[in-house]
């Protein structure tokens, strides 16, 4: 799918234009000698910011941008520059260069101009209103009944199964004993 490459309104993509002028000439690069090639360029007119890995992928960013746009050609990994399409690519960085020089390069303002002549009101429009028809009465609303506050939550009691409850009524009445009294505790660690 090609499409037309397209500008931003940030100002001119010197590295976007820095591989178009090297893939003017006539031989096919491959991304590492391409890359090296612009690098240097760009270093040499103090355009190179922001480090040389991030400056890798914004040049291959922009080089994928290029070849979908139609304006580079890749066969395998090799590129080489369609003379045709970067005589257009040039004409329009140039003529985008000129009106960020200039200035106008920003939006438009989003609200219209104001007119010269002077506007003139229309007339106001009567309004015709039709005779209010009387609404059927309404039926008293039914009281409503108080919210009841949620019932605390019951504990659920072990289900028996039918085995168990036989076994439970065979075992004799549980038979109390006397409780043991405790040992003092001085005892009990000298045991220890």
């Amino acid at each position: 799918m090609k499409t037309a490459y397209g500008f931003s309104r940030r100002g001119p993509d010197r590295v976007a234009e820095e591989l178009a002028t090297v893939l003017s000439r006539k031989t096919a690069f491959e991304f590492k000698a391409l890359f090296s090639i612009v690098h240097e360029n760009l270093r040499a007119r103090n355009m190179a910011s922001g480090g040389e890995e991030m400056l890798r992928l914004r040049a291959y960013e922009k080089l994928q941008n290029l070849v979908q746009g139609g304006i580079v050609k890749k066969v395998g990994k090799t590129y080489r520059g369609i003379a045709p399409a970067l005589v257009t690519f040039f004409a329009t960085a140039a003529e985008m260069n000129a009106k960020f020089a200039s200035g106008n390069h920003s939006r438009a303002p989003m609200s219209p101009p104001i007119p010269e002549t002077p506007v003139v009101a229309p007339e106001p429009v009567k309004k015709v209103t039709a005779p209010k028809a009387k609404a059927p009465a309404a039926k008293p609303a039914a009281p409503k009944a108080k919210a009841k506050a949620p019932a605390a939550p019951k504990k659920l009691a072990a289900k028996k199964t039918p085995v168990a409850a036989k076994t439970a009524a065979k075992k004799a009445p549980a038979v109390k004993r006397p409780a043991k009294k405790a040992a003092p505790r001085a005892a009990k660690a000298s045991n220890r």
